[in-house]
């Protein structure tokens, strides 16, 4: 993995590209990141994994790295893994843009087995029996040091997908459905 570059060519590019996204809400989401490399610094809550990872170098997604940030999501009570949906990555980085800040993403839930899943709906009505986490099309994460509330509002600006709200538990869902939101 090459060592993140956070020049002032990297800044400068990365204001451009939010200057843009405020200039042209109509661009898609997708074109907005074109150019960038994007850096993740990762921690999963549940067992502790910790990963820092450019998953894509400014021109392509590195598939070494994706892999590692698909194992750092998987379902650790089945200890199961699939290739999550790299737009979540995408939004998680977007997220950050607009917020300003590089911290930490806190990961409470990423792939579900259908096992888990359905155990966890046992102990929640706020489970759905057909859930985005079941496809690796889901996460539910908050940032280290950011008001939950700032997290959600940067997340639903994106319009890239669903945003769940739940500030009893300290998180927010994003997934690459559809736009859609809920508390």
């Amino acid at each position: 993995m090459r060592t993140p570059d956070f020049s002032r060519r990297t800044f400068l590019k990365t204001g451009l590209v939010a200057l843009g996204a405020a200039a042209f809400p109509s661009v898609s989401f997708a074109s907005l990141m074109s150019d960038a490399p994007r850096v993740l610094q990762m921690n999963n809550l549940h067992t502790g994994e910790r990963l820092l990872t450019e998953y894509f170098d400014g021109q392509d997604y590195q598939l070494s790295e994706l892999q590692k940030i698909n194992h750092l999501c998987r379902d650790f009570r089945q200890n199961e893994a699939v290739n999550m949906d790299r737009g979540l990555f995408d939004q998680l980085s977007r997220i950050q843009q607009l917020i300003g800040c590089d911290n930490q993403v806190q990961i409470i839930s990423g792939y579900r087995s259908p096992a888990t899943n359905e155990m966890l709906r046992g102990k929640s009505s706020g489970v759905a029996k057909k859930s985005m986490h079941m496809r690796g099309k889901a996460i539910d994460f908050r940032l280290e040091g950011v008001p939950l509330a700032e997290v959600r509002k940067a997340a639903l600006s994106l319009k890239a997908g669903g945003v769940g709200y739940y500030p009893g538990s300290n998180f927010v869902h994003i997934d690459t459905g559809h736009f859609r939101s809920w508390s």
